[in-house]
């Protein structure tokens, strides 16, 4: 992945983090003295969570050599019912074998990328976007479903500041294709996120449409600062806002500062 026209830490640290990820989720799952444990508040067992992940970084390794793969049309319930045939379809539950696929499948993501530049278009289920902001994708999706089995199987998970700033260039480009538009009819106010120790961007609501933006607003509404794994995993619906700011994971200030326990049901995570 020739990073030289993409911004953030680099194709190198990209890839060395999805192996990773990849890497320590197929260590859970063959590991697990039973892969039909139920993930907590989910549908899914442990291993049709894994045999999902499998399947997606099929996917992920088959657009980064450049083949076209429909999956769904973007939406939340298109991408629910592809995943749902999609298991029907592959019956593997079994640890080992999970774990393998997992593993080869990201490491082929990072083979193919390795070739192309980072800037080349792809169309993913998510809608189009370049090359780079698909392996933040792919990272994205297996810390996703890496921290549910980790849950299931009490273990700890591998959600960390530095690969939560490489999820970033693919969380923010989704943001604004993931509004809920029930929830932010009408909504109009500015957002200023931070990331403790980390970078910032901003988030812009004009009659219920989201855009994104880098850096600073002169004038935000509501200044949100969070702990980095605490942010993505209410980005991806896997924690709520409420405990986080009792706890102080999150901080909120500005004019209207009663808009931060609202920000995250504005979205609706795919």
């Amino acid at each position: 992945m020739d990073g030289s026209n993409h911004p953030g830490a680099g194709p190198t640290a990209l890839a060395a983090a999805i192996v990773e990820a990849a890497e320590r989720t197929a260590d859970l799952v063959r590991t697990a003295a039973d892969t039909a444990v139920r993930i907590p508040g989910a549908e899914w067992t442990v291993g049709e969570a894994a045999a999902h992940l499998l399947l997606a970084n099929e996917l992920m390794a088959d657009l980064a050599r450049g083949e076209e793969r429909r999956y769904g049309d973007g939406t939340p319930g298109s991408l629910a019912a592809a995943n749902a045939a999609a298991l029907a379809r592959f019956t593997e539950r079994g640890g080992a074998p999970l774990a393998d696929g997992i593993v080869a499948h990201a490491r082929a993501f990072t083979a193919a990328a390795a070739s192309r530049r980072a800037d080349d278009p792809v169309v993913t289920p998510m809608g189009p976007m370049d090359l780079g902001t698909l392996g933040a994708y792919l990272l994205t999706h297996i810390l996703g479903h890496g921290y549910d089995i980790a849950v299931a199987l009490r273990r700890p998970h591998m959600i960390d500041a530095a690969n939560v700033a490489l999820t970033l260039p693919f969380v923010t480009l989704a943001m604004p294709r993931v509004v809920d538009a029930r929830a932010a009819a009408g909504h109009s106010a500015c957002y200023d996120l931070r990331l403790r120790g980390g970078t910032g961007f901003t988030v812009t609501f004009t009659g219920g449409a989201a855009v994104v933006s880098a850096g600073r607003p002169a004038r935000p509404d509501c200044t949100i600062v969070a702990e980095p794994v605490t942010f993505l995993l209410i980005a991806l619906g896997r924690r709520g806002p409420v405990a986080a700011l009792s706890r102080g994971k999150i901080l909120a200030w500005g004019r209207r500062p009663w808009l931060a326990p609202r920000f995250p049901g504005l979205f609706r995570a795919p």
